[in-house]
């Protein structure tokens, strides 16, 4: 009796070594998409809406873990147990046009807060809140205050205040539409803002090339910031 396992698998046939191989490869690309399907997934940001804290051409890692839970490539998902909290970003489906990307924004309030924009700045239930990540001055828009906000709905800015269309535009965003929480920077390229946007898969692959043959484009010091 052949007690080596390495010599018992080189004397199967090769038919049946072929089938193992394929198997095996079909179970890890399975628990792949599982993996990605419920507990993390990739994103690029194409916009300014969020700079400086995110740049265009930043790649992110997302974290679905307790947030929400879907079957790869397709529109299935359910809504976990966690809830963001004020100022954590998160990624979500937009509360309009469901069909397109997902977006990424700052959590400014919650369920039943009040609130307000003036003088420059952001107001949560009559008191001024701090905010240390912001470009430009934060204004009001479209929006009617004060502005309260739904039962299980949550208000969200970018960072980037006079360039980010966000709930003083189209309101608040609905729990079940909240996905995920970015954590890591993993890659970061300069590129034009056309090659992230959905599609541009020529533009995206040219971007990535260059940035093989110049490796000045991507920007080092972002790579693998977690936050």
């Amino acid at each position: 009796m052949n007690k080596n396992p390495a010599a018992a698998e080189n004397n199967l046939p090769r038919s049946k070594r072929v089938q193992r191989e394929i198997s095996a490869w079909m179970w890890t690309i399975l628990v792949f998409l599982l993996i990605n399907g419920t507990v993390g997934q990739a994103r690029v940001i194409p916009s300014g809406s969020m700079e400086n804290t995110l740049l265009v051409g930043d790649h992110l890692i997302m974290s679905r873990i307790g947030y929400d839970a879907g079957l790869p490539f397709t529109n299935w998902h359910v809504p976990l147990w966690r809830n963001p909290k004020r100022q954590q970003m998160i990624v979500f489906r937009p509360p309009i046009a469901q069909e397109s990307p997902d977006w990424v924004k700052r959590v400014i309030g919650l369920p039943g807060d009040t609130v307000d924009i003036h003088n420059g700045a952001v107001w949560i239930n009559g008191q001024r809140l701090v905010e240390n990540y912001t470009e430009g001055t934060s204004r009001r828009y479209e929006l009617q205050t004060p502005y309260k906000v739904p039962s299980d709905c949550y208000f969200v800015m970018g960072d980037n205040r006079e360039n980010s269309y966000d709930s003083r535009f189209v309101g608040c965003v609905p729990r079940k539409n909240i996905i995920g929480t970015p954590v890591m920077i993993y890659m970061s390229l300069k590129a034009s803002p056309d090659a992230w946007e959905p599609g541009q898969f020529r533009a995206r692959a040219a971007a990535y090339a260059k940035a093989l043959f110049h490796p000045s484009l991507v920007r080092w010091t972002r790579l693998f910031h977690i936050f």
